[in-house]
């Protein structure tokens, strides 16, 4: 792969990383209501991954914002 093709995979890897801890998040906060009673440990613990989720969201935003965000549309990859 050519120096260009690989910093165009790292940005849409990098949008896709931002995404994934998005459902990360909102799987944690779907449980957190889902689990009556809970313990306080057990929640406080939660959150504060649900919080690491979001702080590794904003680096990696960065990051691709650096980048000059995602590459141009038809960059050939698909879900």
């Amino acid at each position: 792969m050519t120096e260009t093709s690989e910093r165009d995979k790292l940005r849409i890897l990098l949008d896709h990383w931002i995404a994934h801890n998005r459902g990360h998040v909102n799987e944690c906060r779907e449980w957190l209501g889902r689990v009556p009673g809970l313990e306080e440990e057990a929640a406080r613990a939660i959150n504060d991954a649900i919080g690491a989720f979001e702080q590794a969201s904003g680096h990696l935003s960065r990051a691709l914002e650096a980048m000059g965000g995602l590459p141009p549309e038809g960059h050939g990859h698909h879900h």
